[in-house]
């Protein structure tokens, strides 16, 4: 976990090493200056040269003034360090999400991802920051003032060493007892941040149904989990400071009676009132080190949790990967599916695709219908290598598709699908998803050839017109429209509409089929439709059942031959009758 996360730091090496370095200056600076003090408060009441005290006390200030630089430094360099590290975690993270199949996306879920990259992170960088500056302050400073403790106070410093494991000891259990609750958080964050999405997603649902209040409910019972374990955590943790305060006190009490009684028996021969001043200086350093270090243990603790699930998005490989010498070329737009298997399961059984066999030759238009959960749009996806196979094989251009590089291939299929998305930016930008270097031409001949030039210019800023974020204003129809224009600025030699046509009316459906015919006529085109008249002029309709082809033939063939087509085709022209 450790040496995953450690290359997120990169360029700020440096940083992370010089605010260690000032940190010790800092701590070395802050130790001397009791030690100072305690000298100059002797010379005082011994009534020393008045030169030497005023000596003393500049040195006192320069001390001072070093160890204000050298904390600054470290606080500079700490922040540079940590906010660096957490961009670069961040970064590290999006990249390989980037490269998840469908299959890792499901594994995690997105609300989750959303968690690991916001909150996660968030953890990791604070702790990051403890660590390059107070993790080495605190140790350093025990170490330090005990040093100076016992040559100021003798045998006295040796109440530490009955105090500070009482301490400890208390810390620990309270640390213990604490990182279950803190671990059980972070899945209670996940289930909000998937209330939230949901909730964005389905406005308008649940505007339409006024479910409003049953949504505010849900949320506010998810909020409240989250609080009662947060102050669940932090009640124990509160138990933190009096244990401090009860150690400190006894520690004092017994610093100031003992020293009292020792200097006034030995009349400041043994120990004096500046060894005593500097010995409870140093008595609240070292108990105070303690308890916040116990704090940075905490921190760190909440924190190797959320490194745990950060190193698993940065750990996580696809389960797509390109082959060890991919073909970059892909010759033509046929399509073979032999003996192909598929489940999302992963089982042995083949749920969703079962043997699937089909030939689609480059240059055909083919139709795919069938009733919902036919596994209609998981047999193209396979296609792109979206998925793959679980038994068989799918083949573009005579090869097997794990034998292609995974970008040459993709970029050769365009997948254009129902419910797409539009990403802010302008429609001219949204367009040039298919081919960033397309010419205003051809971007226009690619809107107009999917119905949507017209639209598009109805807009006050035509295609310069701003999508706001999701495409929330511009309707479903539009919508599609656009994303058929994006894919036909691609050219590409298989073109996948799944059920992208919805959303349109019959005659701008038969538009479109009649531009892509004219546009792309060695492109193949498979159209995943509900509609018949979508798919009757198809070369060849598949009819899916179950996972598994129920019948290939024209139009024509299945009203004779499919039984299920046949019934398919009743129930729409029945509509259609009643209708008109």
């Amino acid at each position: 976990m450790i040496k995953t996360l450690s290359k997120s730091i990169r360029e700020f090496k440096k940083e992370s090493i010089l605010s260690p370095i000032a940190v010790i200056l800092e701590v070395i600076f802050e130790s001397i200056m009791p030690f100072l003090v305690a000298r100059l408060v002797t010379d005082i009441e011994r009534g020393g040269n008045m030169n030497d005290i005023l000596m003393s006390g500049l040195l006192i200030l320069i001390i001072a003034f070093l160890s204000l630089i050298s904390g600054a430094l470290a606080g500079r360099w700490a922040s540079i360090a940590s906010t660096g590290f957490a961009r670069n975690v961040r970064s590290d993270m999006f990249r390989n999400i980037q490269k998840f199949s469908f299959g890792n996306i499901n594994k995690f879920s997105s609300s989750s991802l959303v968690t690991r990259m916001t909150t996660d992170v968030n953890n990791v960088q604070m702790a990051y920051m403890m660590i390059v500056r107070a993790a080495f302050r605190f140790p350093i400073m025990l170490v330090f003032s005990f040093i100076m403790a016992y040559i100021m106070g003798g045998k006295m410093a040796f109440i530490f060493l009955f105090t500070a494991p009482i301490l400890a000891i208390a810390l620990g259990i309270i640390i213990s007892t604490v990182m279950p609750k803190f671990r059980a958080v972070f899945k209670k964050y996940d289930n909000l941040n998937n209330s939230i999405q949901e909730n964005i997603k389905g406005i308008r649902v649940v505007k339409s149904y006024v479910h409003e209040a049953y949504e505010q409910q849900k949320f506010d019972k998810a909020a409240d989990g989250l609080k009662n374990d947060f102050i669940s955590a932090e009640r124990i943790i509160a138990l933190n400071t009096p244990i401090f305060e009860l150690m400190l006190n006894i520690v004092m009490f017994f610093v100031l009676s003992v020293g009292s009684y020792v200097v006034i028996t030995s009349k400041g021969v043994d120990f004096n009132v500046g060894q005593m001043s500097a010995l409870l200086t140093y008595s609240w350093s070292i108990l105070n080190a303690l308890m916040l270090l116990s704090m940075i243990f905490v921190m760190l603790t909440i924190a190797q949790e959320s490194a745990r699930r950060i190193t698993e998005v940065l750990e996580e490989e696809s389960s797509l990967v390109n082959p060890p010498n991919p073909i970059y070329e892909v010759k033509d737009g046929s399509v073979t599916f032999k003996n192909a298997s598929f489940s999302y399961e992963k089982n042995d059984t083949c749920e969703d695709l079962c043997g699937v066999n089909l030939e689609i030759k480059s240059g055909e238009t083919v139709g795919i219908i069938g009733s919902t959960g036919s596994s209609k749009s998981t047999l193209v996806q396979l296609i792109p290598r979206l998925y793959d196979v679980d038994f068989g094989s799918v083949e573009v251009g005579g090869v097997d598709v794990r034998k292609y590089d995974l970008t040459a291939l993709r970029d050769s299929v365009a997948l254009v699908l129902q419910k797409n998305i539009l990403f802010s930016g302008t429609i001219r930008d949204n367009l040039k998803w298919g081919n960033k270097n397309a010419t205003d031409e051809e971007i226009i001949e690619a809107a107009k050839l999917a119905q949507a030039h017209d639209f598009i210019m109805g807009f006050e800023e035509g295609y310069d017109t701003n999508i706001e974020q999701g495409g929330t204003n511009v309707s479903g129809g539009q919508k599609q429209r656009i994303s058929i224009a994006r894919s036909l600025l691609k050219k590409p030699k298989v073109l996948i509409l799944d059920d992208s046509t919805s959303a349109v009316d019959t005659k701008t459906d038969a538009l479109i089929r009649q531009g892509l015919k004219s546009y792309l006529p060695d492109t193949t085109k498979i159209i995943i439709a509900q509609r018949i008249a979508s798919v009757e002029q198809a070369d060849k309709i598949i009819v899916l059942d179950a996972g598994k082809i129920d019948s290939i033939g024209t139009h024509e063939q299945l009203l004779e031959n499919s039984e299920m087509y046949k019934e398919i085709y009743i129930s729409q022209t029945k509509v259609g009758d009643d209708n008109a």
